[in-house]
């Protein structure tokens, strides 16, 4: 298969992080591993979510944190920047209602989409479960603490910021007030660092983030050439997965800073994907899960899956807890605890 490309060149952009640009490698060795023919560049650029380090992401809102700088760039080069092909996203930062001008050109490389616990060095223990009363726990996401508030309440979670680097540095120094974080596994997988984690996290403890663990590539609605590039790339059940998870946070108006957490499975002989999710409240103390179980063979059959899972969700007092949430509240300390 050959595509109309200029110069067989296609100009890849994605956030100035380390994980990021390990992120838009990946999507560039994909690319160039199947068509020889192509080659990429990378252009790796600071977002608002990169700039702003000393606010919680909650605060922000949280529905285009990491990615308008790049989208204004999908559509013109500006200064000394070239105009880009694509951009390439962690899934789970990637809003779920995209300018008219963009589209989720495909989903790919879906690592462990699970939470990790990093213990700080030196420390015994692997486990929250091991950690005193009063520990410190470090998140930058509501919907970690809001779920493990249920499970252990005698803990405290505080916001901490920056990129795993910036917060593992955070943990390990001497003076830190945290005795562990709580980080996505595939992240510290993809830069080398899975052997911090002591423990990962499974549901119904946690469940994790839309999206997590995987990669979105967004493009232009007008190309059809990068569309038609991209779809010979992506894996079908982790198309399935990531599109019903969308769908469900795209179906309770949730940005990418919210309390809700999913669990997707896909059997690839029956063709069923089972889907489970859950609303919390930030202090933990409100709930609604819901699961529900179908045949998906199609992008439109996923997005239906994550519709329906909604409207359970929400028969059961979703949309209450999340039209309550009071992001300056998430930090509550537990009750009895210094």
């Amino acid at each position: 298969m050959t595509f109309d490309i200029p110069n067989n060149h296609i100009q890849i952009g994605g956030r100035k992080s380390k994980l990021a640009v390990v992120q838009s490698e990946i999507v560039k060795s994909i690319i160039e591993s199947k068509y020889p023919e192509l080659s990429c560049s990378i252009l790796a650029l600071s977002t608002l979510g990169d700039n702003v380090q000393s606010k919680p992401l909650y605060s922000f809102g949280g529905k285009a944190l990491w990615t308008k700088e790049l989208e204004i760039l999908l559509l013109e080069e500006m200064e000394e920047f070239p105009k880009l092909d694509l951009i390439v996203h962690s899934l789970k930062d990637m809003p779920t209602n995209l300018p008219d001008e963009f589209e989720l050109g495909c989903v790919l490389d879906r690592q462990d989409p699970r939470d990790a616990v990093v213990m700080g060095l030196g420390l015994p223990y692997k486990s929250l479960s091991d950690l005193p009363d009063g520990s410190m726990v470090g998140t930058s996401s509501v919907r970690r603490s809001a779920q493990l508030m249920r499970h252990h309440p005698k803990l405290r979670f505080e916001s901490v910021r920056g990129n795993v680097q910036t917060r593992l540095k955070k943990l390990d120094d001497p003076e830190t007030e945290f005795q562990c974080l709580l980080l996505a596994a595939a992240g510290l997988d993809r830069v080398d660092l899975g052997h911090r984690i002591t423990c990962r996290l499974d549901a119904p403890e946690m469940y994790y983030a839309v999206g997590q663990g995987a990669l979105g590539v967004e493009i232009r609605k007008d190309d059809p050439v990068m569309k038609s590039l991209l779809k010979t790339l992506e894996d079908k059940p982790t198309t399935y997965k990531c599109l019903a998870e969308r769908s469900l946070m795209r179906s309770l108006e949730g940005g990418c800073s919210v309390p809700i957490g999913v669990q997707t499975n896909y059997n690839s002989e029956t063709q069923e994907l089972l889907f489970k999710g859950i609303v919390v409240s930030p202090d933990g103390k409100e709930f609604v899960e819901g699961q529900i179980i179908d045949k998906v063979t199609s992008n439109e059959e996923a997005n239906q899956l994550g519709v329906r899972l909604s409207e359970i969700l929400v028969k059961n007092g979703a949309k209450k807890i999340l039209d309550e949430v009071d992001f300056e509240r998430i930090n509550q300390r537990p009750e009895n605890t210094k």
